[in-house]
């Protein structure tokens, strides 16, 4: 995003403030060098698996998505929270390697890369394995061990598995054996295999990637075990307490080039009145990581050693002046580059409607995720051959926007089955500023219906350039709001799934145009 930063940059991050905010789950980290790298999920957006670079695994730059073109990801058939799971990144024998399953093709896949900025080979197919959550492990003797995990089915417990197999042609080597069950709780995932020490460590999560969520390792003297469950098992989890970050699990380990052991791992920030709602989806997170009688043992998450620098609240702004979009832009199952028009009138963005709404699965959308819990969006549309607006969206069915066309404005919501307009009024221009903010509550959370937080949706009215435009900021006008909705129903809670809230421009029918648009973080 021009005139942007999207890395971290804070020394003095709050513990307990994620390293990479927003919708960035079940994230992977390697070393190279000085350098690390970071891969997540991306599940039914495009592009695939934003991948982030560090010097200090504190302050993250997002570099470029892993599977960024048509013939490399396919999700036409992707269901909601379906499309690309977790992904495991690592560096072997002077390449990138990261493997990942799109669970609605059935497969998983492996790409490599030189530079891990890309490009990114064509993928190769593993094999007929089911299950997800793939790692990939080398041995002393070159040979590379493909884990997995599988949800017990027709009477086979659930567990880890592991295969070898040649990375670059994805033949199964061996017939899959079960290597681990994990401790006992329910949905032993994640697996990540590492050797330290002599010993072989095998990471996983367990409990569910709900509230239950945590971390386990065993060790053993080979890739396949046997593997000894740690005494101390789980060694990471928020479960019954009352931090306010949740949900922590599906951790990876990378040593530093000090010899330090860190850990990253995903959780979210439940907020508002009981069962409490996590808007932004599952986050990344990190702490340090100490090895006590052989076992790795991680700081806790409110520890000063669990470092976080969250991203500064300047404002985020692009004005759609580079000939293509930056990686932080993405669309529902299909590329943005495919929806948005940068070269027809240089310094804007167009979208084309085709008549398909927020409501169908493929709709004319280019977002970017929400990242704080409190921000505002701003954005300039003209809407003199078409209707378009700002959307702020979990799902198909769970969505609010503002939309501006044919000489009206309105805020309209979608929960559920239920579709309601909240308000309209006559557009002054066809170009408008639109505008949605998440804002805190009245009560402060201080009763057990709070909401998470409180969305409000409408235009601008008065000044849209000034002389603060040299600094690279529109002027505001007065905010005309015509919807302030509560922000439970667009939570993991109310829609269900894995994602988390994106906010961005759409287009309905016709021809809209947007001249910027700006996100800004207002706050914890």
């Amino acid at each position: 995003m021009s005139g942007s930063t999207s890395d971290s940059g804070a020394s003095d991050g709050n513990p307990l403030e994620p390293i990479i905010p927003g919708f960035h789950p079940d994230p992977t980290v390697c070393r190279v060098g000085e350098d690390y790298y970071l891969a997540c999920s991306s599940f039914e957006y495009f592009p695939g698996v934003p991948l982030f670079h560090s010097r200090d695994l504190r302050s993250w730059t997002q570099i470029g998505n892993v599977l960024d073109r048509p013939g490399q990801l396919r999700l036409l058939a992707a269901a909601s929270s379906g499309g690309v799971y977790a992904p495991t990144l690592r560096h072997h024998d002077g390449r990138f390697w990261l493997t990942t399953t799109n669970v609605s093709t059935r497969s998983h896949l492996i790409v490599t890369a030189d530079d891990p900025a890309g490009p990114w080979s064509d993928p190769v197919s593993v094999g007929e394995l089911p299950g997800i959550d793939p790692d990939l492990a080398w041995d002393e003797e070159g040979r590379c061990w493909f884990s997995y995990a599988m949800f017990p089915q027709k009477g086979q417990p659930g567990g880890i598995m592991q295969a070898r197999i040649d990375p670059s042609t994805g033949e199964v080597l061996d017939a899959p054996r079960w290597i681990w069950g994990g401790t006992g709780l329910a949905y032993p995932e994640a697996p990540h295999l590492y050797r330290v020490n002599g010993l072989w460590y095998l990471v996983i999560a367990e409990g569910g990637t709900e509230r239950g969520h945590a971390v386990s390792v065993a060790r053993g003297p080979n890739p396949w075990g046997p593997f000894e469950s740690c005494p101390d098992n789980p060694i990471l989890t928020q479960r019954s307490t009352d931090s306010p970050v949740q949900s922590t699990g599906h951790a990876d380990l990378v040593q530093a080039a000090d010899g330090g052991w860190h850990m990253v791992m995903l959780g979210t920030r439940p907020r508002g009145g009981t069962p409490a709602f996590h808007v932004l989806g599952r986050e990344t997170f990190h702490t340090t990581v100490r090895w006590v009688d052989g076992w790795p043992m991680p700081a806790p998450l409110s520890s000063s050693e669990a470092l976080a620098s969250p991203l500064s609240s300047d404002v985020l702004r692009d004005d759609f002046d580079q000939a293509e979009l930056a990686p932080e832009w993405i669309s529902v199952r299909r590329s943005p580059a495919l929806l948005a028009d940068l070269a027809a009138t240089p310094g804007r963005l167009q979208l084309r409607g085709t008549g398909s709404t927020l409501d169908s699965s493929l709709p004319v959308l280019v977002a970017r995720r929400q990242q704080h819990p409190y921000s505002r969006v701003r954005a300039l549309m003209d809407s003199s051959h078409g209707c378009g607006g700002l959307t702020i969206r979990i799902d198909e069915r769970h969505h609010y926007e503002i939309e501006a066309g044919a000489g009206r404005v309105r805020c309209t919501a979608r929960v559920g089955p239920f579709t309601q307009e909240f308000g309209t009024m006559e557009l002054p221009t066809p170009a408008v500023v639109l505008r949605i903010e998440t804002v805190p509550t009245r009560d402060g959370f201080g009763s057990p219906g709070s909401p998470p937080d409180l969305i409000r949706l409408g235009i601008e009215r008065g000044p849209v350039e000034g002389s603060s435009r040299e600094r690279g900021l529109p002027d505001e006008g007065e905010f005309i709001v015509l919807g302030e909705l509560d922000g439970r129903y667009l939570s993991t809670e109310v829609a269900g799934g894995f994602t988390g809230r994106v906010i961005g421009m759409f287009s309905y029918t016709g021809m809209v145009a947007f001249d910027w648009f700006e996100y800004q973080n207002c706050g914890s």
